[in-house]
């Protein structure tokens, strides 16, 4: 294996996918965790050099705990995987879409990243990106952002569990900040991925939204913690 390792969650497709290939691509060794083991596998094969499969369903605390049981050290964590299950907003979003959208974007990014601790506290520079999304900004949402339909409202599970997501960016940061570690949020922009059909239709390139990721994973000991950057490295307020 190489010296550094890094996980990528969701690592088998779209923006998750090219995170993986870039990280490989710079020296790392890079497991790319799927919740299907078959397609885990088959995205290893494409990246190629560096890739290793990683069966994890962020979702599922017993495949979490074996997972993180494989891993012994990691200097990298991407909390890629999420999920958008409509565009409701949220007087029209049923109470079980939005526990569903919260365990796979919020709860579980918390399971990952403890589960991962000790992993990540004996690399001597640990890194934690979580991917989150310019739509949960409230500065945007209430002082609305051009791409944003003023007073929408759209999206509301996906956008608050995307906002809490940013919270808890925070504190990780404030928290583990003496033990040298550098947490951020990455806002990838609109991509042309399967997580909502617009997106599919009018996002712009997944490789793109990758390399502000990677920024962010192997920033230097004095970069920033506590962040919510865009994909082209520009602060995004909360």
């Amino acid at each position: 294996m190489n010296e550094h390792t890094a996980l990528v969650t969701g690592a088998n497709k779209g923006i998750g996918k090219h995170i993986a290939r870039l990280l490989a691509a710079g020296g790392l060794t890079v497991y790319v965790a799927a919740r299907d083991a078959a397609r885990g596998r088959r995205a290893v094969e494409e990246i190629g050099a560096g890739a290793r499969p990683l069966t994890l369903d962020v979702t599922d605390p017993d495949s979490v705990a074996a997972a993180a049981a494989q891993v012994e050290r990691l200097d990298v964590l991407v909390n890629n995987a999420g999920i958008q299950l409509s565009s409701a907003s949220p007087a029209d979003t049923d109470v079980e879409e939005l526990r569903r959208t919260y365990e796979t974007n919020v709860f579980a990014v918390v399971a990952v990243t403890n589960a991962f601790l000790p992993a990540l506290r004996r690399s001597p520079h640990p890194r934690v990106v979580n991917v989150s999304s310019g739509t949960a900004s409230l500065t945007w949402s209430t002082n609305p952002n051009p791409q944003f339909t003023p007073g929408s409202g759209g999206f509301g599970a996906y956008r608050s569990s995307k906002a809490a997501l940013n919270a808890l960016t925070v504190f990780y940061a404030q928290t583990l900040a003496e033990d040298g570690f550098k947490v951020n949020a990455l806002a990838p922009g609109a991509r042309a991925t399967d997580i909502n059909p617009r997106a599919a239709a009018l996002g712009g390139d997944p490789a793109e939204a990758a390399e502000g990721a990677l920024r962010l994973a192997l920033l230097p000991d004095d970069g920033p913690t506590g962040g919510f950057f865009s994909w082209d490295g520009t602060l995004v307020p909360w």
